[in-house]
């Protein structure tokens, strides 16, 4: 049981440890591998004499070793300069190594990089083609939408009876909200704030108990006016941004 855990954990630390990798940016691994040439070029350089066979009039200066290391973490292996014994032959496996893991790596970023590409034009393809059809939803109930708003502000501005006020206040609002029930205004945040705005006044505007009780009140009248009033402005608003978006 314990070594079941232990091997779990551990395949978990590894699958962690390539995602890590995978999430780095090429270019990083890229300036990593160019910067691995000048490092070992100097502990080539730094090497005792003798640690490689080097051919009849080659130099062992610091470019000459920069050449070597590059040929070494490319993995080319020209044979012009050989490592002969341990510090030799140890470094230049270690650089070879360290070349061709950061080439797999790179790789490996590179098609991290394409996925993540790919994934982002396709929410972004979908959100599209979502956002067109939710466009042409609006655009078949613009007109009934146009005409009860008109029906509403006529009202609002010619100081219409109680019952018409609320006749029409009821009609707009159930026209809105099946207008957010049918089309996902979330693509227009204005759109939505200003319909939902409308509904709830009207809503609370026809609401019987609320009626009932200004009456009893004695202030029908200037309820009436205080919601025409900012009721209006929204439905011109929301008039507004109909024409706006469908133009």
């Amino acid at each position: 049981m314990f070594t079941k855990f232990s091997i779990m954990k551990t395949s978990d630390r590894i699958r962690h440890f390539f995602h890590v990798v995978s999430n780095v940016r090429p270019i990083v691994w890229i300036l990593s591998y160019i910067g691995l040439v000048p490092v070992f070029a100097v502990i080539y350089w730094v090497l005792p004499d003798g640690q490689f066979r080097i051919p009849d009039g080659a130099g062992t200066d610091f470019g000459s070793w920069l050449y070597y290391s590059i040929v070494t973490i490319t993995t080319l292996g020209f044979g012009d300069y050989t490592p002969a014994h341990g510090w030799a032959q140890c470094v230049t496996a270690v650089e070879v190594m360290c070349g061709l893991t950061i080439l797999g790596f790179f790789l490996n970023a590179v098609g991290s990089m394409k996925s993540e590409i790919d994934v982002t034009s396709e929410i972004e393809r979908q959100r599209q083609l979502h956002s067109a059809a939710e466009k042409d939803k609006l655009l078949k109930m613009r007109p009934l939408l146009m005409k009860r708003l008109d029906t509403f502000i006529y009202h609002c501005e010619n100081n219409a009876s109680q019952n018409q006020l609320t006749r029409s206040a009821f009609n707009i609002a159930l026209a809105l909200d099946s207008l957010q029930t049918r089309v996902d205004l979330t693509e227009w945040p204005e759109l939505l704030e200003k319909c939902f705005t409308l509904v709830a006044d009207c809503q609370l505007f026809t609401d019987e108990k609320d009626i009932a009780r200004e009456k009893e009140a004695g202030k029908p009248e200037e309820s009436a006016a205080t919601f025409t009033s900012s009721a209006m402005e929204t439905a011109r608003r929301i008039q507004t941004l109909l024409s706006d978006l469908t133009a």
